[in-house]
């Protein structure tokens, strides 16, 4: 079988103040770096990351089987290096097999097929579209949508840059991003399924401007396009035992998180909403305990019992325990440090994130 390989030379002069970030970001997809002579080698399903960690020629590769899974390596480890080699600008372009490649296999238009309430604070908007078969691989639950808006009627959509990243060749006409679940898939129909939390008694007029998304969701009509890239977010580790929690922004992950799970999976997922209506029906393993919380009144990221829950919920010992949190930026902050700071948990066993903030334009399920 052919392999297809692609490298990317860089100078690093500040390296070693970000390589243990560098790759931890890379071993966060549930692989590890080991050594092979000078390099470091990340091995995932789908192909192979190799990294020299040398900030006078940081030289980093990219090996797979075909071009999708080649644009996936060269996507995690430009991603990687942009977040944590800011200061040192890197100019990341690649050589070798797809070096010249414009596309953007990450990217899809979307168009809706229809739009639904399903709970009070809870509208789903089905997505019709074609080769969606990659968004159901690498592990990623999310994706980030693209969406029209009064400022940007007509958008321009992305292509790939020379670092195989999305690039808009008209900056003024890119449209405002936010970072969503995708709740159902079927490839095989062209179908996605997307739930949006909305403000409001049911949405409604009194949702603030910067809630794009949730504006987005209560008007959308058949045949409203919508770009969407992924998917994105690491995958979910593999355990025995579960310690789960999120507030409503989360839930869409949680429940695909769930119906995943092994039948013989145990634990907790504890999930706050506004009030009884706003609670789903979910498919779990028969060992998971799901437990629901209503704010009744406090407002969204006032409530503190979710946090205090799942900081109270003792850890397991022996191991094979994965912890998983999703709600306000706060509220995830205190239970990251307790796992991290008072459990001494690594990132291989949890991952607590902050879905929205309190008083923000939220990039992430506003």
């Amino acid at each position: 079988m052919s392999i297809l390989l692609c490298q990317s030379v860089l100078v690093l002069p500040t390296l070693e103040n970000y390589l243990p970030a560098l790759v931890d970001r890379l071993e966060s997809f549930h692989t590890k770096g080991l050594p092979e002579g000078q390099d470091l080698v990340f091995t995932f399903p789908f192909g192979r990351a190799i990294v020299r960690p040398d900030p006078e020629r940081f030289v980093m590769r990219a090996e797979a089987a075909d071009a999708e899974r080649l644009r996936r390596i060269k996507e995690i480890l430009a991603v990687a290096v942009q977040l944590y080699a800011r200061a040192d600008k890197p100019d990341i372009t690649w050589a070798g097999d797809l070096a010249d490649d414009t596309t953007l296999s990450n990217f899809r238009l979307m168009h809706v097929d229809y739009a639904q309430q399903i709970t009070p604070h809870m509208r789903r908007v089905r997505l019709v579209g074609a080769d969606l078969k990659r968004f159901g691989e690498f592990g990623g639950l999310h994706i980030r949508m693209f969406f029209p808006t009064v400022a940007v009627r007509e958008p321009v959509w992305p292509i790939a840059g020379a670092n195989g990243l999305p690039f808009w060749p008209d900056e003024a006409r890119k449209p405002p991003a936010r970072v969503y679940t995708i709740r159902q898939l079927d490839a095989g129909a062209g179908t996605m399924d997307v739930d949006f939390v909305v403000h409001g008694p049911s949405g409604g007029e009194d949702a603030p401007d910067q809630c794009i998304g949730s504006n987005w969701a209560l008007s959308a009509q058949q045949g409203d396009a919508v770009g969407i890239l992924g998917p994105l977010g690491r995958p979910i580790a593999n355990a025995k035992t579960y310690i789960m929690g999120c507030d409503e922004t989360g839930l869409p992950a949680l429940s695909r998180i769930l119906e995943r799970l092994p039948t013989d999976a145990v634990g907790t997922a504890t999930i706050e909403v506004a009030e009884r209506s706003d609670e789903q029906v979910l498919v779990a393993p028969k060992g998971i305990a799901v437990n629901w919380i209503h704010r009744n009144g406090v407002a969204a990221g006032d409530h503190a019992a979710l946090a205090e829950t799942l900081c109270a919920t003792p850890w397991p010992s022996g191991g094979e325990c994965y912890g998983w949190f999703a709600a306000e930026a706060e509220a995830a902050k205190r239970v990251r440090d307790h796992w991290r700071g008072t459990l001494q948990l690594g990132r291989d066993e949890t991952l607590a994130a902050g879905y929205w903030k309190r008083g923000s334009a939220a990039t992430m399920a506003a």
